[in-house]
Parts: C-alpha cells; structure tokens; sequence
C-alpha cells in the first residue's frame, strides 16, 4: 500500500523530510545515470522491435516495398554522378569514382538519416511518451538502429557495385565492420543530443536539411578528398577540415573497399580520430540527453 504524508505543523518536519522517511520520490524525478542506464538496457528488445517496426511501415504503402532502401541511395548516385562526375567532371584523379561516390553517398545517407530522425525523436511522438513511461533514450536509438538496418542493406548492394567496378576482394573489406560500429555509436550520441534539442526547439528540424547539406559538401562524398588540400592554403582550417568526423568514416570505408582511394591522414590518425569521435559524441550526447529526461514530453 501506498504511503502518504502530509507536512505536519506540530512536529516540525519538512515536506521533503517526511518525504524521506516514508521513501516517497518527485513524480517524474530524473534517474541516477546508472539507474537510467540499467533501464535502458532491460528496454532493449523494445528497441529493436520499434525499429523493426518503422523498417517495416516506412516502405509499406510502395508497391516497391524494403526494395527503395537501395533504389533511394543508388537514385540519388546516379543524379550526382550526372551533375558532379560527368558535367562538372569531379570525378578527374578518382580511378573509380562510382565505387568512391556510392560509398560516400551510402555512409553519408547513414548519419544524415540518424539526425534527422533523431532531431523529431521525441518531438514527433509526444502521444508515445506522454502515455507511456520508458526511458526516452529510446526513441532516438531506435532512430539508429533504423538506420543501420537500412545501411547493412545497402552494404550488400555496395560490395556489389565495387565488385562490379573492378575492386578486388581483400582481408581489408573486414575493416568495415569496425568502422560502421565506430559511426554507429557516433550517430547514437549525435542523435541523443539532437533529440532534447529538437525537443526544446521545435522549429530546429527546419534547419537540419541546410545544415547536412553544408555538411555533405564539407565530407568529400562527391569529389576527391585531395580538392581540400588544393583549394584550401591555410594549414589551420585544412586540419579542420580533415578533422570532419563523416569524412573520417567515410575514408575508412573507402580505404576498406578500395585500393586506390585518397586519403587526407594515415590510416592510423584517422583510426584514432574515428575513435576519439565515436567516445566524445556517444558519451557527450547520451549524457546531454539524459540531463534533460524530465523535461520531455511536458508542456
């Protein structure tokens, strides 16, 4: 049976000490970040099974179905192929420049999905949270568990257009696995934290197409990464640029899949660098996120 007090004049207790001593808690208090963590974790197959349930309804009503996960991708290459390859002819010091777009364009896709999915995660399902209680780290990481079933889809497409490109198959294709588990948990952090911003500002996912799109342009997925280095004479804003964490994850993979493709660092620097990304941006934004969880779904 439940307890209640009530704050008693007389004996000189305060509402929160009474609250103490019949271990009553604030409705809605946030959690111990241990405590949130543990809970998240035992929500774990609610996850995976919300996220295999929007994999499922996002291509319900297309008489094309789960098929448009590749088609949407290998659509948009073969527009910037078009525009980029053969017109402004960016494809110039590139040996296999549909090899090195595609898997530009498909990693890229990959965290691009991930914010803005993460961006209306809790915004775009205040009738979920409000009638329902669960950790709200939930709706983001579904958000990116979506999203990498979409990406290891379009990973068996990708192996094939490489194949067909004339790459060969080395132990270096293994290398993949790490990487896309490295630009997994960056994209957790980052959509955690564009989640309570979205959150807070509603009008912030009118932005995000600009701002990925800026993005894109700055990651080298649609020209060589050497047009950096050739356009860009002060060595301050070149490490900068070097150090744009899509353009980390895509290198790796590149470099993974393809014998010739460019890289701004060596293999090692830009290994580390993935690593210190995925540590700063997955723990920074679940910490971030979780700062916030009891002002969700309020107001």
């Amino acid at each position: 049976m439940a307890h209640t007090a009530v704050a008693d004049p007389d004996s000189g207790l305060t509402q929160a000490q009474l609250a103490a001593r019949y271990g009553l808690s604030f409705a809605g208090a946030r959690p111990t970040l241990a405590a949130y963590t543990r809970q998240l974790w035992s929500y774990r197959h609610f996850i995976a099974a919300y996220a295999n349930a929007k994999v499922v309804a996002s291509f319900s009503t297309a008489r094309l179905g789960r098929l448009w996960q590749v088609l949407t991708p290998l659509t948009n290459a073969a527009v910037y192929f078009l525009i980029f390859g053969v017109i402004l002819n960016t494809r110039a010091g590139v040996s296999n420049f549909i090899g090195y777009l595609c898997i530009g364009l498909f990693v890229f896709t990959f965290t691009s999905a991930a914010v803005s999915g993460g961006v209306q995660a809790i915004s775009g399902n205040l009738g979920m949270i409000r009638a329902m209680h669960f950790p709200r780290a939930c709706m983001p990481l579904a958000v990116v568990l979506t999203q990498l079933q979409h990406l290891l889809t379009a990973m068996v497409v990708l192996v094939g257009i490489v194949l067909v490109t004339g790459e060969p198959i080395t132990v270096e294709w293994l290398l993949v696995l790490p990487a896309m588990a490295l630009q997994s948990i960056f994209n957790a952090g980052l959509a955690l934290g564009m989640a309570r911003l979205g959150a807070k500002i509603v009008d912030f996912k009118q932005l995000m197409p600009f701002i990925m799109r800026t993005w894109m342009y700055a990651s080298g997925v649609l020209y060589s990464v050497d047009k950096f280095a050739q356009n860009i004479h002060n060595p301050v804003l070149i490490e900068i640029v070097h150090a744009n964490p899509l353009l980390i994850y895509i290198e790796l993979i590149r470099h993974a899949l393809m014998e010739t493709a460019p890289l701004t660092s060596s293999p090692p620097q830009i290994w580390a660098l993935a690593a210190i990304w995925a540590l700063v941006v997955g723990v920074g934004g679940y910490l971030y996120f979780w700062r916030g969880e009891q002002e969700y779904g309020r107001g």
